[in-house]
């Protein structure tokens, strides 16, 4: 049985220094999984993901999103995505430097890589696959489903899992049919999972305290939408026996 080791460490977009922190087994890591937090920045709970993630047997990585930490001003992690999202290849970029930053550190005896992402982090990881980034898979958890560049046809290379509750403000119907219109037309592999009466972020249960009233947990969703990611990950991530197994 391999125990789990976790780093903290930062790397860079350019001349911006970002925090990275990473789990993983010391041994036969099955994949990389990076993790891209909500728009309040990497916290505690993305922290506890990956080591859950590690204690599964995947190299985990929590990426940062501006380079300033956890942020308890809602208004100031609107002001930060903002700028953030106004150049969407700039944007897009951001989060390859932290793919790179995962092959680099990451044990992996192979070049298996997914992503996962909350609610901003869900919507990054869908532009990583947009834009044809080279991942088996990404799933993301609320994220927002717009973008201002559609994936061409052809272009998706990634296995797409989406786990949406259907009371979400953020997220319209028509920006929902907008997405499923763009996944066809993009020719995706994507599976849309719908959680009726859910309202954002119900995979954080500290949501239950926040004063924004469409954001609030919800425990069936949260464990169905993470059984759909383990379901899935035992489809693209093969589970083959290390020599610890045997």
């Amino acid at each position: 049985m391999s125990s789990i080791e976790v780093q903290q460490f930062t790397y860079h977009h350019g001349d911006v220094e970002l925090a990275g922190y990473m789990a993983q087994p010391s041994r036969y890591p099955r994949a990389g999984i990076l993790i891209v937090p909500t728009i309040a920045g990497p916290t505690k709970l993305m922290y506890d993901r990956a080591r859950w993630l590690a204690s599964l047997g995947y190299s985990a990585m929590v990426c940062d999103l501006y380079g300033a930490g956890p942020l308890q001003d809602i208004r100031e992690a609107r002001r930060l995505a903002d700028a953030l999202r106004s150049d969407a290849e700039y944007y897009r970029e951001r989060f390859r430097c932290a793919l790179e930053e995962l092959r680099r550190r990451s044990r992996l005896a192979n070049n298996r890589i997914g992503a996962i992402g909350y609610c901003m982090g869900g919507e990054v990881v869908l532009e990583m696959a947009r834009s044809g980034e080279d991942i088996a898979l990404v799933v993301s958890f609320h994220g927002l489903l717009a973008t201002p560049l559609p994936a061409k046809r052809g272009v998706i290379k990634s296995r797409i899992l989406v786990c949406h509750g259907r009371a979400d403000p953020f997220v319209p119907p028509k920006q929902m049919r907008a997405f499923l219109e763009e996944m066809d037309f993009a020719g995706a592999d994507c599976h849309v999972h719908i959680y009726s009466g859910v309202l954002h972020g119900f995979t954080d249960i500290s949501n239950n305290a926040s004063s924004v009233e469409p954001v609030r947990y919800n425990a069936s969703a949260d464990r169905q939408s993470k059984a759909a990611m383990l379901s899935m990950f035992d489809e693209v991530f093969e589970v083959k026996k290390t020599p610890d197994q045997y």
